[in-house]
């Protein structure tokens, strides 16, 4: 009878023993439970998101009406360097190293608000009787190709520029001849030593480049013959 009463103490024992070491693996659990999600809240806090930007090109004026003008122009997509169509906005910290920010990016490609840039003024120049976009459809009497060959931040030689660089080529539909051609580079200042001005000069660096691309356009290639009827 007396065993049978230790037994039953060394039970009650073990299981108040139990219950105490239950309890702090608890308390444990809770706290570093507790310290995981500070330390998670923590570096949320710290996640940086990318910043998106895009080429904000000015609309150009109404064409103006024009007797003269008899041909069609069809603008094929402009082409770009693979480092250009990658997203990320680039930088150069030499003419031979490129460079790209982590964090902010084109919204849109480049090449597409060139394109329609480029379309734009010459659909308001009045020098052609229509310009759409290329699409493989016959009628146009010419076709214009071109390339954006440089769209970067220059962070050397003292300061921040960027620089802009375009070329363009028209084509004659009827006797695959090259017409026109065009190449220009411009280079524009940055006062401000961040990514939004860096940004804001290159819509007006392209502006520019983009107007003295298409500033020489012979007339004659305008004013030439209409594109023959097709049935």
């Amino acid at each position: 009878m007396k065993r049978s009463n230790e037994e039953t103490s060394v039970r009650s024992c073990s299981g108040s023993l139990c219950r105490r070491m239950s309890t702090r693996r608890t308390v444990t659990t809770i706290v570093f439970s507790l310290a995981a999600v500070t330390i998670l809240a923590s570096c949320a806090g710290r996640v940086r998101y990318p910043n998106y930007y895009t080429l904000n090109l000015p609309a150009p004026p109404d064409p103006p009406a024009s007797e003269n003008a008899h041909v069609t122009l069809a603008i094929r997509e402009f082409s770009a360097p693979t480092y250009l169509r990658l997203g990320a906005i680039a930088y150069k910290t030499s003419p031979e190293q490129i460079g790209f920010y982590a964090y902010h990016r084109w919204a849109t490609d480049p090449r597409d608000a060139v394109t329609n840039a480029v379309i734009d003024r010459l659909r308001a120049s009045g020098a052609f009787d229509h310009v759409r976009p290329y699409d493989g459809r016959p009628g146009a009497s010419y076709v214009l190709s071109g390339r954006l060959e440089k769209l970067d931040e220059l962070d050397y030689e003292g300061g921040v520029k960027v620089e802009v660089a375009l070329s363009a080529q028209m084509t004659s539909i009827g006797t695959g001849a090259t017409v026109w051609t065009n190449t220009v580079s411009e280079v524009g200042d940055v006062n401000t030593r961040d990514v939004t001005a860096v940004v804001s000069e290159m819509n007006r660096t392209m502006e520019r480049a983009i107007k003295e691309l298409l500033s020489p356009i012979p007339a004659d290639v305008a004013t030439g013959p209409a594109a023959p009827k097709r049935n």
